[in-house]
């Protein structure tokens, strides 16, 4: 028996349906080993190597890979064909023993009969150079998130995560919308004239020059003032421009495209895109067993192989005609930073059409897989054919211009239509008649209209994901992770508003924090050739240890500036830094180990009391957090004992002990009975502890009022007192 291992169940069984007899595929379901979570995992002082741990819900499936392995008498390691799948596949030949000299790794861009087979024909070596840009990337991001964001969470008081290129992303949507908030609108006057050739065909067109420079009206006065000139006036048409535009089919799709067309034209996010593009991919479930719709689908080449290409070429002929075709076939060129590991994004086999899965597929699958499939068939069409025509129009010292756009030949556009509806404000764009140089014609009538210049417009996902790709920021396994990580709604980094990204107050902090103390890592620039760089370790000769080292100098010294504050220790003079740890912020003196004097950043605020610890003996201190006052012993940090204190309001209806006036962990107030946990009463509003006269629930107090619990009992009393 032979053994394939693949990330994916549904992977796994999509690829069981090609093989007969002598195989069987197990799903390693993910990472089976990972850096840990709870600290940082990787050796600063021994070359920054990773400590990797095998997580505890994976124990049980790699017992099972394990004893799988030693029955069969080959193993083969068919995780995603890019860098993070080549790591998993290390993983997994670290933790099953295997020879890594052997050649033990095969990888697909589809998971087709043919592709699988080629694959186990030409089996290679783990890459270790792609394996190495992967542990890069992983521990580079690893000391950023683990240092950076405990200081930005001291210094700001919140909790707060700053990943290395989440937060350069973040400081694109935040640098926008102070761009929008400093906007100040500058007003104009848009003035369009109603024309007609020969008393018949009458048609619009817009002031755009006076005396052959740029031209807007500035106020009403002005406008007014250009209105009466034009009315008296002659106009002749000044030149008419006719001409056939082309326009070239897109390429097929990779990672940002697909992302991109997903938001704008089928209003899912990012993460959406790429869970469902994941399912298409590893195969849906049919009558006749998973089935693979689309190549993989993390990828930036628009390269496609020949086969796919001659296939589009034959359906393109059969079902639009000869003259759908190119004269030449459509070939794209893949960006220079490109990592053109695979394959564009395209349907596996043309024949399972849209129509033809719609029945097996849900509603967000279907539209994916149509969107994929349309943009496939119409990267190798022909181009769309335009008859144009711009006229320019004469009046005094003006020029007024319009344009129209006739469709005389679809091309791609009978399959995918991306033409952008341009603004009828600028554009002008209208049925134009017949029109020569020197024509005069007749004015119906002028209006002007009052209008303002716009700010910048938000990002949206797309548009972000657009501007970071156009900045070689992230790369394609990274756009969908950044885009959940800015929205997440525990972290409230960005909210939407319509389709829009706006930063929530927080972030305007955190964006200056880092700017201030982390200006390499907020560098668009820097961060540019960091992901150049990572690349260089995966194509090879580059080392990714001297990477970190290189880097890890110039950002200690960031961090302990980051940390350091003007609070001086009073038992050796340095100054102290600023931490967070698990019980909120505290000083640590700077001149640590010399010196091990730590204190609460709020110890002004701290009263001693005349309680004593029960676990060390020492004095209890009275203090005050986000969910309200406590206890806290004052040998912290050596003994963490703390003691909620809640103020007393209120009567448990249940036993009649005082309730307590307690926060949640949102910090909404509640309240919750002192006998707890014999009584669990709680009740959002203060209980007066009696019951209802009329349905027997107990009364709360609420403002000058005293109210029924029962939302659907009306009785009420003014309160007393």
């Amino acid at each position: 028996m032979k053994l394939i291992i693949v990330e994916s169940p549904h992977k796994a069984k999509t690829i069981e349906k090609f093989l007969k007899g002598d195989y069987k595929v197990d799903a390693s379901k993910g990472h089976v080993r990972d850096l840990p979570v709870n600290k940082l995992g990787v050796k600063i002082n021994a070359g920054f190597e990773p400590t990797y741990e095998i997580p505890a819900d994976k124990k049980q499936d790699i017992k099972r890979l394990q004893d799988d392995a030693k029955k069969a008498e080959k193993v083969y390691l068919a995780t995603d064909p890019d860098r993070e799948g080549e790591a998993i596949s290390w993983h997994l030949a670290e933790v099953l023993g295997l020879d890594q000299s052997e050649d033990n790794r095969i990888e697909f861009n589809e998971i087709s009969e043919n592709a699988v087979k080629n694959a186990l024909a030409h089996p290679r070596r783990i890459d270790k150079n792609l394996v190495d840009a992967q542990q890069a990337r992983r521990v580079l991001d690893r000391i950023v998130g683990y240092s950076v964001s405990p200081a930005a969470s001291s210094r700001l008081n919140e909790t707060l995560s700053a990943g290395r290129v989440q937060s350069v992303a973040l400081k694109m949507v935040v640098d926008r919308e102070r761009e929008i908030q400093a906007f100040k609108p500058q007003e104009y006057w848009n003035i369009k004239a109603e024309l007609e050739k020969d008393g018949g065909e009458k048609f619009k067109v817009l002031l755009v020059e006076k005396g052959g420079k740029k031209y807007k009206p500035s106020n009403e006065q002005e406008a007014t003032e250009t209105e009466n000139i034009l009315k008296n006036s002659e106009f002749v048409v000044g030149g008419v421009k006719k001409s056939v535009i082309k326009s070239h089919a897109p390429a097929p799709f990779i990672t940002s495209t697909l992302q991109q067309d997903g938001a704008t034209k089928l209003n899912i996010t990012a993460p959406q895109v790429m869970s469902i593009a994941q399912r298409l991919y590893e195969g849906v479930s049919t009558p006749q067993g998973n089935v693979a719709l689309i190549t993989y689908m993390r990828t930036d080449s628009v390269r496609i192989s020949h086969e796919a290409q001659q296939s589009a070429l034959s359906y393109i002929r059969d079902n639009y005609g000869e003259k759908y075709l190119p004269a030449r076939p459509n070939v794209y060129k893949t960006k220079k930073d490109a990592q053109d590991a695979h394959e564009a994004i395209r349907p596996i086999d043309l024949r399972r059409t849209p129509e033809s899965v719609q029945g097996i597929l849900d509603k967000n699958q279907y539209k994916l897989y149509k969107l994929i499939y349309e943009r496939f068939i119409a990267s190798q069409m022909a181009e769309a054919l335009y008859d144009s025509v711009a006229v320019e129009v004469n009046a005094a010292d003006y020029t007024l211009k319009t344009s129209g756009k006739t469709l005389i030949f679809k091309g791609y556009t009978a399959v995918y239509d991306d033409t952008k509806k341009e603004e009828d404000d600028e554009s002008g764009n209208a049925l134009i008649p017949p029109l020569t140089a020197g024509e005069k014609l007749g004015l119906k009538k002028i209006t002007k209209e009052q209008k303002f210049t716009k700010p910048p417009v938000r990002f949206t996902e797309a548009t972000l994901i657009k501007n970071m790709e156009d900045k070689g920021i992230g790369r394609p396994s990274t756009y969908a992770t950044i885009m959940a990580k800015l929205t997440d709604k525990k972290r409230e980094y960005v909210h939407k508003e319509k389709k829009y990204l706006v930063p929530n107050p927080i972030s305007f902090s955190l964006i200056d924090f880092l700017v201030k103390y982390f200006p390499d890592i907020m560098n668009v620039g820097f961060t540019a050739g960091m992901e150049t760089r990572l690349d260089d370790i995966g194509e090879g000769g580059k080392d990714w240890h001297k990477l970190i080292a290189d880097f890890y100098g110039p950002f200690e010294e960031q961090l302990k500036k980051s940390r350091l504050t003007d609070v001086i220790c009073e038992k050796c003079g340095a100054p102290m830094t600023i931490n967070s740890g698990r019980y909120g912020n505290y000083y640590s003196c700077s001149n640590y180990p010399n010196c091990r004097n730590i204190k609460p950043v709020n110890e002004k605020v701290a009263i001693p009391t005349d309680r004593i610890c029960e676990k060390c003996g020492g004095v209890m201190l009275e203090r005050e957090g986000k969910f309200g006052k406590f206890l806290a012993c004052s040998n912290y940090p050596r003994c963490k004992n703390t003691i909620s204190l809640a103020e007393e309001a209120g009567v448990c209806p249940e036993c009649g002990k005082p309730t307590l006036i307690k926060h949640g962990r949102t910090g909404k107030v509640f309240y919750g009975c002192s006998g707890y946990p014999g009584c669990t009463f709680m009740s959002w509003d203060m209980p007066t502890g009696k019951k209802c006269p009329e349905c027997g629930a107990y009364l709360v107090k609420v403002g000058d009022k005293i109210k029924c619990s029962n939302k659907k009992c009306k009785y009420t009393e003014d309160a007393k007192g």
